[in-house]
C-alpha cells in the first residue's frame, strides 16, 4: 500500500553517500529513515535497476520502514523524435519504467518528455500530447517534469496544460531546472509563490495537495542548466522556495537532486520545519 501522502515528504535522488557501507536501493530505505528521511527516487535514467532479483528485499524495506518510492524514467525519452520508430521506443521506455516501478509499489514516474528539435513549439506539443494518451494507466502516476535548457520541451506552461488535458498525467515541478532555464529567474519568494499560484489556477487545489517536486543548487548560462551543485554553493534561493511551499500548504515529496545528496535533502527538511 502507498504511504499516505498527508504532509510534504523529503527525500533524496539515487543512492545516499552513506556512512561507509556499501548501499544497495533496499539497504539504503532503512540508512535514509534513520538519518530523518522519508523518500527516494530510484534512478532508471540509464537502465532499469529493479528486477525480479531485487524486487521482493526492496518493497519489503519500504513496506517496513513506511517509506515514499518514485522513480526517474529513461534520459532516451523523446515523443517529439523525428523518426515514429523512435517515439514509439519513447512510449515503450516509459511503460517499462512503469511496469519495474510497480513491482515495488512505487507511486510516480518521472520523465523529460522530450526536445523541440525542428518542431514548432505547438507542433512539439501536439506530438507529446498524443504520445501521452496512448499511456495505459497502471497505478503509477506519470509526471512530467520541468526541464532545465531552451531546447527541451518542458515549461510549466506547456506540462499544466498536458496535465489538464490527459488525467493520467500529473506534474513534476524542478525548481532548479526553471531556475536554470530562464537564466537565474528565480530570486525572491514571488517568484516561487507565482508558479505555485499558477498551478493551483490551472489544476486546482488537488494539484498541490499531491505535488512532485525536484529541487537542489544548480550552475547555469545562457543556454540553461549545466550541472547540479550543493546547495550552498549555489545562488538557488531554496529558503523562498521552502516558505512558498509552506505558505500555500504543499503536500507530495520533495526530492533532492545534487552531490551532497542527503545532506542537502535533510537541510531542506529541516529549514522548512522551522517554519
Amino acid at each position: 500500500m502507498r504511504c499516505r501522502l498527508d504532509r510534504l515528504l523529503f527525500g533524496i535522488s539515487g543512492l545516499p553517500l552513506g556512512d561507509g557501507r556499501k548501499l544497495n536501493y533496499a539497504s539504503a530505505i532503512p540508512y535514509l529513515k534513520e538519518f530523518g528521511l522519508d523518500a527516494m527516487e530510484l534512478l532508471f535514467v540509464r537502465s532499469i535497476n529493479v528486477s525480479d532479483k531485487n524486487k521482493d528485499a526492496i518493497l519489503s524495506s519500504k513496506l517496513a520502514h513506511d517509506f515514499y518510492l518514485s522513480a526517474h524514467g529513461s534520459y532516451y525519452i523523446n515523443l517529439n523524435a523525428e523518426a515514429e520508430k523512435l517515439q514509439q521506443a519513447s512510449v515503450e521506455r516509459i511503460l517499462d519504467g512503469v511496469e519495474a516501478l510497480a513491482k515495488v509499489q512505487g507511486r510516480s514516474l518521472i520523465f523529460h518528455p522530450g526536445y523541440y528539435l525542428k518542431s514548432s513549439m505547438s507542433d512539439a506539443y501536439s506530438s507529446v500530447r498524443n504520445n501521452l494518451s496512448l499511456l495505459p494507466y497502471r497505478g503509477v502516476d506519470y509526471r512530467l517534469e520541468t526541464t532545465g535548457k531552451g531546447t527541451q520541451f518542458g515549461t510549466i506552461e506547456e506540462l499544466v496544460a498536458l496535465c489538464k488535458e490527459i488525467s493520467s498525467c500529473k506534474l513534476c515541478i524542478d525548481f532548479a531546472h526553471v531556475h536554470a532555464r530562464n537564466n537565474g529567474s528565480l530570486r525572491s519568494y514571488a517568484d516561487f509563490a507565482g508558479i505555485l499560484q499558477f498551478v493551483s489556477d490551472e489544476l486546482g487545489r488537488a494539484a498541490l495537495d499531491d505535488l512532485h517536486i525536484h529541487m537542489g543548487g544548480i550552475e547555469y548560462g545562457v543556454k540553461g542548466e549545466r550541472n547540479h551543485l550543493p546547495l550552498q554553493e549555489s545562488d538557488f534561493n531554496y529558503v523562498a522556495c521552502l516558505q512558498a511551499l509552506k505558505d500555500f500548504d504543499v503536500k507530495g515529496c520533495v526530492i533532492c537532486e545534487g552531490p551532497k545528496v542527503e545532506h542537502d535533502a535533510l537541510l531542506l527538511k529541516r529549514t522548512y520545519e522551522k517554519f
